[in-house]
């Protein structure tokens, strides 16, 4: 991990996570007021107006929620391509909920997604003391299902909710450990 002046950077192959800012909330908005990015969500767009939206995210900068860790996906040259997070930390349980939204459609199916998971659980595994990650996904969202499983993620349930057919993923620490050792350490 590096430490500039704005932000914290953990670099991947084709990506870098960084703090969000508040200069984050355009795309944010536009990503978040897509209908086809919400339905692959479980969500609904976004309605509220821009100037409510940036409102609501500059306190969010301002007020981060304690139990979570959000950053923005930037693209080697700096172009922001999407979020990523891992929040619902529980320390005591010794997991996390793990997040991603790829916002921009022209990095889908190159990679990045990949990347960013990568990423974020060697950030996870190697410099906290959780042990399981965890994901949720739409059962029919099978791009970022192979994603999730080419990062280690296994399911384990399939569950509904909300009228949502939902697949629980997992990865343990000691699976991705194990994993990351090369031929000769193991």
């Amino acid at each position: 991990m590096v430490r500039t002046e704005r932000h914290i950077l953990i670099a991947g192959k084709n990506i870098i996570l960084r703090e969000k800012t508040i200069e984050d909330a355009k795309n944010d908005y536009t990503w978040e007021s897509d209908p086809e990015l919400a339905r692959l969500d479980a969500t609904s767009p976004v309605s509220c107006s821009l100037a409510r939206y940036c409102s609501d995210f500059a306190e969010e900068l301002r007020n981060p929620y304690s139990a979570s860790c959000r950053f923005a996906i930037d693209t080697l040259d700096g172009k922001h391509i999407g979020n990523c997070a891992y929040y619902n930390i529980s320390e005591r349980n010794g997991e996390t909920e793990l997040g991603i939204m790829i916002g921009d459609r022209e990095y889908w199916n190159k990679g990045y997604g990949v990347d960013v998971i990568t990423v974020l659980l060697d950030h996870i595994f190697n410099n906290t003391r959780l042990k399981r990650v965890y994901l949720k996904t739409l059962a029919d969202n099978y791009r970022a299902q192979t994603c999730f499983r080419k990062s280690g993620f296994r399911p384990y349930v399939r569950h509904m909710r909300d009228g949502h057919d939902f697949l629980f993923m997992e990865i343990f620490r000691k699976d991705w450990m194990a994993a990351q050792k090369t031929p000769q350490d193991k």
